[in-house]
């Protein structure tokens, strides 16, 4: 047999690649087949090695046991959870299993006793505390009547008075005595100062309403300091009275109106106004 009959076609040789590629694809195949059923033997046989307890079951997801419900794990048992009087189960993973019924509180993590709302009081809606009804207020364990005094309300604030003074009177000690309002005054809403103020065209003195005095040339301010009046445009306040102003050359009155000053390019000197240098 000559060497060129030894020689494979190009035909042939392709096809023997692809039979050697199959076979390789094959044994790589099944060495994954082996790997995973031994490491999935090795896994259920560990699952299967750790000894479940009583009233546990496998969980559904993951490897391991988990306790029914109404036991908790301690260590590698299940312990019934024990329920005291006036509690109910939980059956939840976490905490101590149980909670006390509404109208109950817990007491040393193993006691629900009863929460004894006083008179004047109510439970609440977490069902374990108690507040005061209105008109009441807590001192220590009890709820007390708010005694209200002659012209006086019950106050809606939480905090602060159980109680406030009618409009026109004002607290005194335990009472609400009634606010002296001066002639020509009126009650005002302020929570501080004063309760009353002075009618328009009138100011405070000594705590009375003195009547407001306008000079000539001058006309009733509403601010609540200094004369109660202003002078007019172009003239200026003095003695209690309003005096024309007397302007001098290249001068003019200044933005309030009661008082000049010199154009520009000119500067006061001696109540003149002269030209800068």
């Amino acid at each position: 047999m000559s060497n060129n009959d030894l020689k494979l076609s190009p035909a042939s040789s392709k096809d023997s690649l692809g039979v050697l590629a199959m076979l390789l694809f094959k044994v790589f195949l099944a060495l994954g087949l082996v790997a995973f059923i031994t490491i999935g033997s090795s896994s259920f046989a560990q699952s299967q090695s750790t000894p479940m307890p009583a009233n546990a079951q496998y969980k559904s997801y993951g490897d391991g046991w988990e306790c029914d419900r109404g036991f908790r794990r301690d260590g590698d048992a299940c312990l019934a959870v024990i329920i005291p009087e006036n509690a109910f189960a939980t059956n939840r993973t976490y905490g101590s299993g149980w909670e006390c019924l509404h109208g109950f509180q817990e007491v040393g993590d193993a006691t629900c006793l009863e929460v004894v709302v006083p008179k004047g009081g109510y439970l609440d809606t977490s069902g374990q505390r108690w507040n005061c009804l209105r008109g009441y207020m807590k001192v220590d364990d009890v709820c007390l009547e708010v005694v209200v005094p002659d012209n006086a309300y019950l106050s809606t604030d939480s905090y602060g008075a159980a109680w406030l003074c009618n409009r026109g009177y004002q607290v005194e000690r335990d009472t609400c005595v009634a606010i002296t309002v001066p002639e020509n005054a009126f009650l005002n809403a302020s929570s501080f100062g004063k309760p009353w103020t002075c009618e328009r065209g009138y100011f405070e003195r000594d705590d009375n309403c003195e009547a407001v005095v306008v000079p000539e040339n001058a006309y009733f301010d509403d601010a609540s300091y200094g004369t109660g009046w202003k002078c007019n445009r172009g003239f200026a306040e003095s003695n209690d009275g309003c005096t024309e102003i007397d302007l001098p050359d290249n001068a003019h009155l200044n933005r309030s109106g009661n008082w000049w000053e010199c154009h520009s390019n000119f500067r006061r000197f001696k109540g003149r106004c002269v030209l800068n240098d």
